[in-house]
This record gives C-alpha cells, sequence and structure tokens, in this order.
C-alpha cells in the first residue's frame, strides 16, 4: 500500500505532464517565423511524450489505489520563441525536482515499480531540459538575469 505522500507525488505528477503537455502542443500550433518552423515538430514530439508520461503515472496511481487527478498545473505558452523555450525549460527542471523526490519516496517505501517508472520518465525529462537547452544556445544572452 502506498503511503498518501507517495499518492501525491505521483498526482503533483500527473498535474505537470497534463500541464506541460498542453503547453508543448499550444506552442507547436502557434510558433512561428523560420526558426518556429525548425522546432514546431519538436514541441509536437515531446508534447505527446508528456501525455504518455501522464497516462503511465495514472495507470500506476490507479493499482496502488489512488484516483488520478484531473487539474492540471497552470500552463504558460509564451508569445516568443524564446519565451517558449525558457518557460520550457523551467518546466523540464521542476518536473526533474520532483521526479527525484517522487524516486526517493517509492524507494524509502520498498516500491520498486514506482521507483521505476519514474527514473525511466526522469531520464526522458533530462532529454527534454537537454534538448530546450540546446535550441536556446544562442537565441537569449546566457547572462539574462531573467533565466
Amino acid at each position: 500500500m502506498a503511503s498518501k505522500k507517495l499518492l501525491e507525488l505521483m498526482n503533483r505528477g500527473i498535474a505537470r505532464e497534463m500541464q506541460v503537455s498542453i503547453q508543448y502542443m499550444w506552442q507547436h500550433v502557434t510558433v512561428t517565423g523560420i526558426k518556429g518552423a525548425v522546432v514546431e515538430d519538436t514541441f509536437k514530439e515531446i508534447a505527446i511524450t508528456e501525455m504518455k508520461h501522464a497516462e503511465a503515472i495514472a495507470e500506476r496511481l490507479s493499482s496502488l489505489g489512488g484516483n488520478p487527478t484531473i487539474k492540471h498545473d497552470p500552463i504558460f505558452v509564451g508569445s516568443t520563441l524564446e519565451e517558449m523555450l525558457r518557460l520550457d525549460q523551467k518546466a523540464e527542471e521542476e518536473a526533474i525536482t520532483l521526479y527525484k523526490q517522487t524516486i526517493k519516496v517509492a524507494n524509502d517505501e520498498g516500491d520498486s515499480t514506482t521507483r521505476r517508472l519514474f527514473e525511466q520518465i526522469l531520464a526522458e525529462e533530462e532529454e527534454h531540459v537537454d534538448t530546450f537547452g540546446k535550441l536556446l544556445v544562442g537565441m537569449i544572452p546566457l547572462n539574462d538575469p531573467e533565466l
């Protein structure tokens, strides 16, 4: 039986995954310009991956007796490509922090299935933050105080 804390962390993960899935989907359909044409498919691919994460977490949560949330975290689309990428990188970094905490709690509770699920998702989130970071290179000053 999973603890209330673990179930809550998992629901926070679902809310976050739904948020970024929608966020990246809207960015995919709203990004413009030549640079936008280069990255629109990246937004779409990552949006689909994030929705798969939400589904996988929801399935695991349900198997542990929890009720998956239907509420997502706030969505921040951005108005320029640079802003979109900055928001996306931040969202991925926040997810990494959350999933490391979830992995620790699952491990402490002896729930190796949940731990492995979140380790797999964490690896993909680390790839996403790397992708957004690479796309940001040269687009905004590295010494920007808003980063």
